[in-house]
């Protein structure tokens, strides 16, 4: 035999070889299917917290360059719910919810399932929402010298993030797990 025959010949592996690698691949996928979830779980609400927060600073800066006030609120029909997504929007009509006559900025899409979101402002009752004045301050709806502040809590299995507004309308993201100050409400059961 030539040696470019023996090469074809031994090129190759048997099935009890191919079984040995499919037996080792079970085992170390079922092993780190644990730490998958979690680290999915992990990213997910990583994302949803940073998507929220550019929200509200996109709600700020709009305010200020229009010099007037811009709102974001909770796609949810009853004004409570924002794992339904949220809209950006000049609320013209003052009806409080974006409209045929309101400018709309932004909207944004569901957030991943099992991701859940507390509110908890000066005034919590729905209709929830955040509202920014010309002077980029966090505001009432009906009065923009009014400050509103508060915490939006996202909870997604064991994992927390809290974006925080202070009266002077500047908002920061926190972790409870490491950084002080960062209070909120207490993880659903």
């Amino acid at each position: 035999m030539t040696s470019s025959t023996k090469r074809a010949r031994c090129a190759g592996a048997t099935l009890a070889e191919l079984v040995v690698v499919l037996g080792i691949s079970a085992v170390v996928l079922a092993v780190a299917a644990p730490d998958l979830h979690a680290l999915v779980t992990a990213q997910q609400i990583r994302a949803a917290s940073g998507e929220l927060l550019g929200a509200i600073a996109h709600t700020r800066a709009q305010a200020i360059a229009r010099n007037g006030r811009v709102k974001l609120v909770p796609r949810d029909p009853n004004g409570a719910d924002w794992t339904q997504g949220w809209t950006v929007f000049v609320d013209r009509d003052g009806d409080r919810q974006p409209g045929p006559g309101d400018e709309i900025l932004s909207v944004h899409g569901p957030l991943p399932p099992g991701v859940r979101v507390d509110f908890s402002f000066t005034q919590s009752a729905p209709p929830h929402y955040i509202a920014y004045n010309g002077a980029g301050r966090s505001c009432s709806e009906t009065n923009g010298n009014a400050s509103r502040l508060g915490t939006l809590s996202l909870f997604h299995g064991e994992h927390i993030r809290r974006i925080k507004i202070n009266m002077l309308g500047r908002v920061r993201l926190c972790n409870p797990e490491r950084d002080d100050g960062c209070e909120g409400a207490q993880a659903p059961p």
